[in-house]
């Protein structure tokens, strides 16, 4: 067994007791940062499984501890960015990663915050559902994800690569398109009320029911 795994298992054993017993209320603070900076450590070792339990347990201390909400989330959007190379094992990780922060608790968040997963890789990702409301996605690489149903209202996605995605039934109402590319992908139902298309190009998309009520439609390419 690789060394680094034998020196992460032990530390996993004792936060999921923790979390068993549920003893991190009781925790001092700096008990508490001393295990999110152990499983940052874990979700950095490129093993599979010990990077999918530093995840979990790092949602469950998020969901546990409410102080260190954000401070985790931003921990894993950090994460994601410095991520990349999404494929193989690589989008497992990061496919958990990102589940953790689309299926979070907002209200935790801090007023006047914003997820920022500018310049990510989250190419064929399953985001189907997910709340990326407000959410910085500038220059983010989407190309075929799965964003059925999702809320990316007010999302910032400046030049982001949504070609070929999934987008049915989407909010992006409010949401920053300027230069996006959302060439060949399905937006049937999808709400871009008052979205900013600046620049955007939507060649072969399929815009079958979507709301354009009040978007900025400038330049915007079709053909």
């Amino acid at each position: 067994m690789n060394m680094l795994v034998i020196k992460i298992i032990p530390w996993i054993l004792e936060i999921r007791e923790i979390f068993k017993n549920n003893q991190v209320c009781y925790y001092h603070g700096h008990q508490v940062m001393k295990l999110i900076n152990q499983l940052d450590n874990h979700i950095d070792d490129h093993n599979l499984s010990t990077s999918l339990a530093a995840i979990s347990d790092l949602e469950n201390l998020a969901k546990v501890n409410p102080q260190y909400h954000w401070l985790i989330m931003t921990m894993l959007s950090n994460f994601i960015r410095k991520n990349i190379n999404n494929s193989g094992e690589n989008r497992q990780v990061i496919q958990a990663a990102v589940k953790v922060i689309v299926n979070r608790n907002i209200n935790k968040d801090p007023e006047n915050e914003q997820i920022d997963l500018s310049c990510t890789d989250l190419r064929e990702l399953n985001l189907e559902g997910a709340n990326l409301e407000h959410t910085n996605l500038y220059k983010a690489n989407l190309s075929r994800a799965n964003l059925n149903c999702a809320n990316l209202s007010g999302a910032i996605l400046s030049a982001a690569n949504l070609s070929n995605a999934n987008l049915n039934s989407v909010n992006l109402s409010g949401a920053i398109l300027s230069a996006a590319n959302l060439n060949g992908s399905n937006l049937t139902g999808a709400n871009l009320y008052r979205a900013n298309l600046y620049l955007a190009s939507l060649k072969n998309a399929v815009l079958h029911d979507v709301i354009l009520e009040g978007a900025n439609l400038r330049e915007v390419t079709f053909q």
